[in-house]
């Protein structure tokens, strides 16, 4: 194999603080959350204690991201979620991971064409007086996104930096139109935290970690990142503070002003709820106005996605998990791997559109809703690799980053995925055993259990390269010496590699 040469690897310095911070919340799409999933996921579980559950996943994501940011700080990989487990708990449990993390964040991006489509095209075809079918806007925005994925990641960023300003801007206006309404009264349910504890309160839950999930990406940007070890963690912490206030002020808001007609306002209206309660205040053109910025909030989310998604292929084939051709770069940017992307997206689309299926309820809300449970239960095995990787050496981290802050997030974490995976099927609004209840656990078992299989073949067949696993830009060096495994265990011997064989 050649040594990696410049078009098979990232772009370096070319993200700030800033905009990886508008990379994160892009992915999180605020007006997606508050108008979208937290409606949904009204209607569908019939519980109101949201904005407990929004305060609850923020906490315990500012205290794993202690631990996680600092294990950033010393491998810096775009694989992320992989490289970390692959180096704290071991490489199999790592390619493992891998997969699911790529169904997980496939299923965020694809599940946002669903969710455009059917929410703009009675708007589209308003205007233009004829029908507009769903999958015709989702085809043009899916042509949007591909061509960015194509482009230097700092284009993507300039289109973010006016999408998510704009949405956010909205979420704010449109929460204060609601409390400028004459008959608002402020109710207290939204914050029940007792609720959480409760029968559905894991599918709570499990909403709190749809709404939060891209949170983590910011460690992905590391190997494109000016100066990584500031911005990555200011970029991470100071986003998930910020929406975390946000949704669970707007989520109280809604809910208040809804009364206790929420749940079935919710139902009936969808979406459009949120901007029909501000609509009685500053008038009808504000439907049109949120369901324009919740189409473009939905944009931004599947450009940001687009974005990591294609940077996981990347890192996973620059390690010879994934084809190497995976690992090909134009200008810095992931080519083969964006190009794989969205052809994965076209499918889906065509697939929906020719089976007519509900683009809202079954691909944007199970899709969404699968990609957040993913995410969840990555992150659980994250802190677990955090704890495995600082427990053998801190690294010159101190106590509290190394131990005690992962150890408190894999508890409450771990506590959190229990709920969830026990409330799937309130979750999904399916009989337990049926439906995405069933089949997301089977197909996430199938894939872990895919990638244990082509980690172990690795091993027994091609040691160099899986010693390169984790390894990140230095992989090249593994790879490129596939067959030698003398030599492998030789550099880490002499301490060059750093661990042990796992």
């Amino acid at each position: 194999m050649p040594p990696v040469t410049t078009d098979m690897a990232l772009a370096p310095g070319r993200m700030g603080a800033p905009g990886i911070g508008l990379a994160i919340a892009s992915s999180v799409a605020p007006l997606t959350v508050v108008a979208g999933v937290v409606t949904t996921g009204l209607a569908v579980t019939g519980l109101t204690a949201v904005s407990a559950a929004m305060i609850a996943l923020a906490a315990s994501l500012i205290v794993f991201s202690i631990g996680y940011l600092a294990m950033a700080r010393h491998i810096p990989n775009a694989g992320a979620f992989y490289a970390y487990i692959a180096k704290g708990i071991g490489r199999p449990v790592g390619v493992g991971s891998s997969l699911i993390a790529l169904l997980a964040y496939n299923c965020f991006q694809i599940a946002s064409y669903g969710g455009l489509g059917a929410i703009a095209a009675p708007l589209v075809s308003e205007w233009v007086g004829a029908e507009v079918p769903w999958w015709a806007l989702a085809l043009l925005v899916w042509a949007v996104v591909t061509w960015l994925g194509r482009r230097d990641v700092k284009v993507s960023e300039r289109v973010l930096a006016v999408l998510v300003i704009s949405e956010t801007l909205l979420v704010v206006v449109y929460c204060l139109a609601i409390v400028a309404a004459g008959d608002f009264t402020f109710s207290a349910a939204p914050f029940s935290a007792s609720a959480l504890f409760h029968s559905g309160g894991g599918a709570l839950l499990a909403i709190g970690a749809t709404a939060f999930a891209g949170v983590e990406q910011g460690a992905v940007y590391v190997e494109e990142a000016r100066d990584p070890k500031r911005s990555v963690p200011r970029a991470t912490i100071a986003t998930i503070v910020i929406i975390g206030v946000l949704y669970a002020l707007a989520s109280w808001i809604q809910i208040s002003a809804a009364g206790d007609q929420v749940v079935d306002r919710a139902a009936a209206e969808g979406p459009n709820l949120f901007f029909n309660l501000a609509a009685v205040t500053i008038g009808d053109n504000a439907v049109d106005i949120g369901t324009i910025l919740f189409a473009t909030s939905l944009a931004a989310a599947m450009i940001a996605f687009h974005n990591i998604i294609a940077r996981y292929a990347f890192a996973l084939g620059r390690e010879g998990v994934l084809p190497r051709a995976f690992a090909r770069t134009v200008g810095g940017a992931p080519r083969v791997a964006s190009h794989a992307q969205s052809a994965l997206a076209l499918a889906v689309i065509v697939l929906f559109a020719v089976a007519g299926w509900d683009p809202l309820v079954q691909l944007f809300f199970w899709g969404g809703t699968t990609g957040g449970v993913g995410v969840l239960l990555l992150i659980t095995m994250t802190g677990l690799a955090v704890l495995g990787y600082f427990g053998r050496d801190r690294h010159g981290e101190s106590l509290w980053t190394a131990r005690v802050a992962p150890a408190v997030a894999v508890v409450l974490t771990m506590a959190i995925s229990v709920f969830v995976v026990d409330n799937l099927s309130t979750l999904y609004g399916v009989e337990p055993g049926t439906g995405p209840a069933f089949w997301m656990p089977l197909v996430a078992v199938v894939l872990f259990v895919a990638g244990l299989a082509r980690a172990w073949y690795l091993r027994a067949r091609r040691p160099a390269l899986y010693l390169g696993i984790g390894l990140g830009p230095d992989s090249a060096a593994a790879v490129a010496r596939d067959g030698d495994f003398a030599d492998i265990l030789a550099d880490q011997s002499a301490g060059r590699h750093g661990e042990e064989v796992r």
